[in-house]
């Protein structure tokens, strides 16, 4: 099994952790990591962009001038997408950027991600991340020891210390455990994960797995 450091804060290892090896050193999967990043930054989307056609610009719907005799075009309406103020032909209108991906894919990316900061030594595992007392000057010193100062801080978000310590960091950033994704993981050059949460994250990725001897039939 791969291993991984627990340190604290201040930089001190207290520990050191077994962790599966299909999450933590799983082979990196690039082209699942584009899919699922593809996948998000879409949802990211508004789809909101609405041009009018001519049928909603407000213009009168009297007819320019007569049929014949003028020499002009015959135009029926100033509505017409050829005048300045007239409907839009084929612009944008509201709907979704949503692209599916099923749930194998999402969990295989997010073992790719995990993986890959695990090798690169960028996935740190902390102990607690607590202090004696809310305050984001004392966040911010211990990302800098740890050279983490552009970091997904990743634990419970129950942990209101943490919480309130990282939303004032420019770089850094908090996420509960349970919204972990591939996006963030890879927008930030440091993951840092509390141990609890590094847990949770290893049984959701394992679970499911056949355990040895499961797909073999009763003797007979």
């Amino acid at each position: 099994m791969a291993k991984l450091s627990v340190i604290d804060l201040t930089g001190a290892q207290v520990g050191e952790l077994d962790v599966a090896d299909d999450v933590f050193a799983a082979e990196v999967k690039e082209h699942l990591l584009w899919e699922v990043v593809r996948a998000q930054r879409a949802a990211k989307r508004a789809g909101t962009a609405h041009t009018k056609t001519r049928s909603e610009v407000a213009r009168t719907k009297a007819k320019l001038y007569r049929q014949k005799g003028t020499g002009n075009a015959r135009h029926g309406s100033r509505r017409s997408n050829v005048f300045r103020g007239g409907g839009v032909t084929h612009g944008p209108r509201p709907h979704k950027y949503d692209l599916a991906v099923n749930k194998k894919v999402m969990a295989g990316a997010l073992r790719s991600a995990l993986s890959l900061r695990a090798q690169a030594g960028d996935l740190v595992v902390i102990k607690e991340f607590t202090g004696p007392e809310v305050k984001t000057k004392a966040l911010a010193q211990a990302l800098g020891k740890l050279e983490a100062g552009r970091a997904l801080l990743v634990d419970d978000g129950d942990n209101r210390w943490l919480r309130l310590s990282s939303r004032n960091l420019a770089d850094a950033d908090f996420l509960d455990v349970r919204g972990l994704n591939v996006y963030d993981i890879l927008r930030h050059p440091k993951l840092l994960i509390s141990e609890t949460s590094l847990r949770q994250v290893e049984a959701r990725l394992t679970r499911g797995a056949a355990a040895p001897g499961a797909a073999q039939g009763a003797p007979a």
